[in-house]
């Protein structure tokens, strides 16, 4: 399954479900029925923003802990996943911005 965010004020966005699903449930859309189709209203929008930069400084302090401690036992660094949650989240983000700015809702499964 593929999530299509869809708004009149910024171009599509597509997304596998796992990363969609991710997205949604930071920003609190993570009940069932908001999984498959929902709306994310205006006023909504400073909310989602914080956030999605909360999960992102979560990760990333997160990772940075991981490679302090690893360096302090003198172990390899691990590495970040591939695609990181930042590189994920701002294109939505961006969206979020633009729609918040118009005024316009963000809509998917519809």
């Amino acid at each position: 399954m593929l999530y299509k965010f869809k708004s009149q004020a910024a171009g599509d966005i597509i997304m596998l479900e796992t990363n969609g699903r991710q997205l949604l449930k930071i920003i609190g859309k993570d009940d069932e029925a908001s999984l498959i189709k929902g709306i994310l209203l205006p006023e909504q929008m400073p909310a989602a923003i914080a956030a999605l930069e909360s999960a992102i400084a979560t990760e990333e302090s997160n990772l940075q802990q991981q490679i302090e401690e690893a360096q302090a036992e003198g172990e390899a660094a691990p590495r970040p996943e591939a695609i990181t949650l930042r590189q994920r989240a701002v294109p939505f983000m961006d969206m979020i911005q633009r729609c918040h700015k118009a005024q316009k809702e963000i809509v998917w499964g519809v």
